[in-house]
């Protein structure tokens, strides 16, 4: 990887390598969520194949086949996707030209500062399984408007997904 790339190149030039280590590994982007009469709700439920301990998907590779409900973030979609991003996202942070939060693992060398941040899904998502609509309501970690995602600099509240 080229030294400190996320600070010289865009996200239209990376390499894959570079483009998969912006990548935290918090796992908020594998939360279920409903966009709803223009109200984006994020569940502590995760996607079946996310290994929750690890927060990262334990089936990258064939996730998209697996998955419909998954996006395949590319430098060309991350606009697309931003209602699903969270706010400490690299790939959003850097479309937006902002820097890497310093618990980065890129600026912090591995991931434990982040950990200790509570970052991570890891401490509070639960399995999937089969919860009804209304069972899901009890582990709302988020809510938003989607309205308030197209206004430049207003922050969201608690984080979510890629």
């Amino acid at each position: 990887m080229r030294e400190r790339f996320w600070e010289r190149y865009s996200l239209g030039e990376l390499n894959s390598k570079e483009w998969e280590a912006l990548c935290d590994g918090c796992g908020q982007c594998c939360l279920k969520r409903r966009v709803e009469k223009g109200v984006v709700t994020v569940y502590g439920v995760a996607c079946e194949l996310l290994d929750i301990e690890s927060a990262r998907c334990a089936d990258y590779a064939n996730r998209l086949r697996k998955v419909p409900e998954c996006h395949d973030l590319t430098p060309e979609t991350v606009p697309k996707y931003s209602v699903w991003l969270p706010e400490t996202c690299a790939y959003r942070l850097l479309h937006k030209n902002l820097p890497l939060p310093p618990w980065h693992p890129l600026l912090a060398g591995d991931r434990s500062r982040m950990r200790k941040k509570g970052v991570t899904v890891s401490h509070y998502a639960i399995p999937s399984g089969r919860l009804s609509r209304r069972q899901k309501e009890k582990y709302v970690v988020a809510r938003w408007p989607v309205s308030r995602l197209r206004q430049p600099g207003v922050r969201r509240g608690h984080p979510i997904s890629h």
